[in-house]
């Protein structure tokens, strides 16, 4: 399994470029929209009344930071810092 320079080169030159899933354009709103839902979901978690056992602060808690990381993930590839 040796590979010269040149047979890598030429595999690399033959290979398709990248191209994402989502478009790049769509990246600011998709971004907007998941941090506007985490900030809301924020505020309904700390609205929430407090029981025993804490099934709904904890769905509301993990779908809020799901979200925002998503969201800032997101923002940060909108603004060209490819995470």
């Amino acid at each position: 399994m040796s590979y010269t320079y040149d047979s890598i080169a030429s595999l690399h030159k033959a290979i398709p470029p990248f191209s994402p899933y989502i478009p790049v354009a769509l990246l600011p709103y998709i971004a907007f929209i998941l941090l506007t839902a985490t900030f809301a979901l924020a505020f309904y978690f700390s609205t929430l009344p407090k029981t025993a056992v804490p099934l709904r602060e904890v769905a509301v808690a993990s779908t809020a930071s799901v979200l925002g990381g998503f969201g800032v993930v997101a923002l940060f590839c909108s603004m060209g810092v490819y995470v």
